[in-house]
């Protein structure tokens, strides 16, 4: 059966009982993600929808094109197969270039089931938080490194977010491609696009303070030149607004503002100096 019709069971050893039990919850369900225990595991089914062109999106549009930033560009409005495809595209090329994805068993116009990778790292760092500091910390260090490999790869991975990275048994995974900055900007920009948006967890997150640097460094050793360079063009862009967001945040405080302060403050230094020559 084509996979772009109706969908395509690709694991041959699940069962028939357990083809029967996730096609029950796929046609029974409602959920935009939902997990499906069957007989010897997990399955997740991921559910799209269409939807129109939200207001952040039209004004993050509109301050693109006055401003001529590739990196303010949003990802193109996509329907549900579309963005299947996309998915499925990604995954793909993850897979090929070595790094631990969701296997797909069975795809439609309007969803697909993926299998269980292990559990994200930020639920590991919630189990961590109060026990173990350093383990805590680790595993943003290890998130900044996976990063630098993947775009060592030429590979971006559109909304870097501790919930989307998997670590089990040693292995690292990625989960969630729903974005792809690289279709509308340079890559090197989206590169630089991934840094600052997993900076606006782990700057804020973290609780040491150096581990921001220790991210920042693990990431560089690997990561390609380009993205660094792109990365450090970018950052004044991002800074220009610090002091409209430590105004904000004197009148109402919130996460995202929290967030943005502290990853762009940490970036905007680290990325200040420009690079020794040999």
């Amino acid at each position: 059966m084509d996979d772009k019709s109706q969908g395509a069971v690709r694991v041959p050893e699940l069962s028939d009982g357990d083809i029967a039990t996730m096609l029950a919850a796929l046609a029974g369900g409602s959920l935009r993600v939902e997990r499906v225990q069957l007989s010897d595991r997990i399955v997740w089914i991921k559910r799209y929808r269409g939807s129109g062109l939200r207001l952040g999106a039209r004004l993050q549009g509109l301050v693109a094109a006055l401003t001529r930033q590739p990196i303010l560009r949003s990802s193109p409005l996509l329907t549900p197969e579309q963005a299947i495809d996309r998915e499925v595209r990604q995954i793909a090329a993850f897979s090929r270039a070595g790094f631990l994805t969701p296997t797909i068993f069975y795809r439609s116009k309007t969803a697909l089931i993926l299998s269980h990778l292990g559990r994200p790292i930020s639920k590991q760092m919630g189990m961590l938080a109060a026990a173990d500091s350093d383990a805590h910390d680790e595993l943003l260090v290890r998130c900044a490194l996976e990063l630098g490999h993947l775009h060592a790869a030429g590979l971006c991975h559109g909304r870097p977010h501790p919930r989307d990275f998997i670590l089990d048994d040693g292995r690292f995974g990625f989960l969630d491609f729903e974005e792809e900055p690289a279709a509308v900007m340079p890559l090197a920009v989206a590169q630089a696009r991934d840094v600052w948006l997993l900076f606006l967890q782990i700057a804020s997150r973290c609780l040491k303070p150096e581990t921001p640097q220790r991210a920042y460094a693990a990431w560089k050793t690997v990561a390609p030149a380009e993205a660094e360079t792109a990365l450090r063009q970018v950052m004044p862009l991002f800074a220009g607004f610090l002091p409209l967001a430590r105004f904000l945040l004197r009148l109402r405080r919130g996460h995202d503002l929290v967030r943005f302060i502290a990853a762009t403050d940490f970036l905007a230094s680290a990325t200040a100096s420009r690079p020794q020559t040999q």
